[in-house]
C-alpha cells in the first residue's frame, strides 16, 4: 500500500472513489488503508474545499456525497433510523459516542463533527429570496436558513462546485448566497430523478438537433425532459431566486450524471429552447473533473471562448447555417418566418427571436415568440 499527498483534484477523486470500495471492508488493511486516505483526502479538503468551517451535518453530508452513502448506512454510527433522521435535519445534536463513530469509521475531521471554528452565525440571502425559498415550498415556514441548507445538501456542497464553476457569464450583482441555495436546490431536486445508464451517450451536434426538432410538437419542452432522462441528463426546473440573475446551469450530480438546469425567468418558446441548447453544449463538450458547474446569464454578452462556443452551437442547432443564409433577410414577414420553421423543423418563435436579436428589433414578431407557453409545461408559477 502505497498513498502519497493528494495534489490535484484527479487524485482527489481517485481516492474518493478506492474509499468508496473500501467502506465495506473490515479486514485490517483494508481498515488501515481507509484511514489513511481519510486523512490525506481530508488534508486536501482543508486546502481546496473546507475555506469556511462546515457545520457537522454539513460534514457529514458531503462524505456521504463522497462515499455515495444513504441514510440507512449511518444507521450503525448514529443509531436508529429515526435518529439519523434527527442528526442529518438538525434536530438532535451528536453525541461523544456519534463523533468517535463518525470519524472512525467514515474518516470525517473531528473537529468538523464538533463544529470548532464555525462562525457564530451563517450567513443568509435577502429576505426577498427566503421569502421565495419558502412560497416555492423548498423551504418549510418555520425553517431557519441554516436548517433548509443543511437539509438539502449543506452550504459546503455549494462552496465547492462554486469553487470549480466557471462563472465569466454571471452578473457582478449576484447574492452569492441566494444563488449557493439555488444550487443546492436545484442538486436536491436532480438527486430525486431516476436515471438508467443509457448504453452510449447522446451528445454533440446531431444530438443537439433532434432535441431542436421537438420545438415544433404543443408539448416539446416535456418531450426534451424525457429525451434528456433517456440519454441520461437530468432537466431541472427552477424558478432564479431574487439577486441571482440567471438563466441556466450546467453541473455533475454527485454520481456523475449530468444535470441542466433552467430558471425560465423569460417564459417564451424561443428563449427556452436557446438556453436548453446552449447548456447541451456545456453538458456535452465543458464539463470536466476541473468544471463541474457553469453558470449563465444569457443577457451578458461574453468574449469567454466557451460561451461563445456554446451560443454558436445552439444557434446552428436550432437552425441550421445554410438555411439561415438562404432564406433569411432583414426584410422578412411572418410568412418567411414560418418558411424558414418550415426547412428547420423547428417552432417559429425561435426563427423570430434569432431575427430580432440579430437585428435589435424587438417589436417587430414580438408576437411570435410564445410567451407564457413554456412554465405551464413544468408547473411553475405563471
Amino acid at each position: 500500500m502505497s498513498v502519497a499527498p493528494i495534489r490535484t483534484d484527479a487524485q482527489y477523486d481517485a481516492a474518493k472513489a478506492r474509499m468508496s470500495l473500501l467502506i465495506d471492508k473490515d479486514d485490517p488493511a483494508s481498515l488501515d488503508e481507509f484511514e489513511i486516505l481519510s486523512l490525506v483526502v481530508e488534508d486536501f479538503e482543508k486546502r481546496t474545499y473546507f475555506m469556511d468551517a462546515p457545520t457537522p451535518v454539513a460534514a457529514i453530508r458531503f462524505r456521504m456525497d463522497q462515499a455515495g452513502l444513504k441514510p440507512r448506512d449511518l444507521e450503525p454510527y448514529i443509531g436508529s433510523r429515526a435518529r439519523v433522521s434527527e442528526v442529518l435535519s438538525g434536530a438532535r445534536p451528536l453525541s461523544l459516542d456519534m463523533i468517535r463513530a463518525l470519524n472512525r469509521h467514515l474518516g470525517i475531521p473531528a473537529a468538523s463533527l464538533i463544529g470548532e471554528g464555525a462562525a457564530a452565525k451563517s450567513p443568509e440571502p435577502s429576505i426577498a429570496a427566503l421569502k421565495k425559498l419558502r412560497s416555492l415550498k423548498l423551504m418549510n415556514a418555520k425553517e431557519t436558513f441554516a436548517a433548509f441548507m443543511n437539509r438539502i445538501g449543506g452550504p459546503q456542497e455549494a462552496n465547492a462546485h462554486l469553487r470549480k464553476s466557471r462563472t465569466e457569464r454571471t452578473n457582478a450583482k449576484t447574492d452569492q448566497v441566494a444563488l449557493a441555495a439555488w444550487l443546492a436546490a436545484v442538486r436536491h431536486l436532480a438527486n430525486g430523478v431516476e436515471i438508467t445508464k443509457p448504453k452510449r451517450k447522446e451528445r454533440g451536434v446531431e444530438a443537439a438537433r433532434k432535441l431542436a426538432k421537438l420545438s415544433a410538437a404543443p408539448n416539446g419542452p416535456a418531450l426534451a425532459r424525457e429525451l434528456l432522462r433517456k440519454w441520461g441528463i437530468v432537466l431541472v426546473t427552477l424558478e432564479h431566486l431574487p439577486g441571482t440573475y440567471l438563466d441556466g446551469a450546467a453541473m455533475c450530480r454527485g454520481d456523475g450524471v449530468d444535470v441542466i438546469a433552467m430558471t425560465l425567468r423569460h417564459d417564451r418558446i424561443d428563449n427556452f429552447w436557446f438556453t436548453l441548447l446552449h447548456e447541451f453544449c456545456h453538458v456535452s463538450e465543458h464539463l470536466s473533473g476541473d468544471t463541474t458547474l457553469i453558470l449563465d446569464d444569457l443577457e451578458l454578452k461574453s468574449s469567454d471562448d466557451i460561451e461563445s462556443e456554446a451560443d454558436e452551437f445552439a444557434m446552428n442547432a436550432l437552425i441550421p447555417p445554410e438555411i439561415w443564409t438562404e432564406m433569411a433577410s432583414r426584410d422578412m414577414h411572418t410568412a418567411d418566418i414560418n418558411a424558414i420553421a418550415d426547412a428547420a423543423r423547428i417552432h417559429p418563435a425561435i426563427v423570430a427571436g434569432r431575427w430580432q436579436r440579430e437585428h435589435s428589433e424587438y417589436r417587430r414578431f414580438s408576437k411570435l415568440l410564445g410567451r407564457g407557453d413554456v412554465r405551464l409545461h413544468f408547473g411553475l408559477h405563471v
